[in-house]
């Protein structure tokens, strides 16, 4: 059985996942990252 400490790690790593993937679903944030990044050179 795993421990809580790695059930709490493939927790967060499943969040985070699900929080890029639904960044991706929304081409003007990604356009609007682009910009910025492009910005800083």
């Amino acid at each position: 059985m795993p421990s809580k400490r790695q059930a709490l790690a493939y927790a967060a790593a499943l969040v985070a996942l699900l929080a890029v993937f639904g960044l991706y679903t929304q081409p003007e944030f990604l356009i609007t990252l682009a910009d910025q990044l492009w910005a800083c050179f």
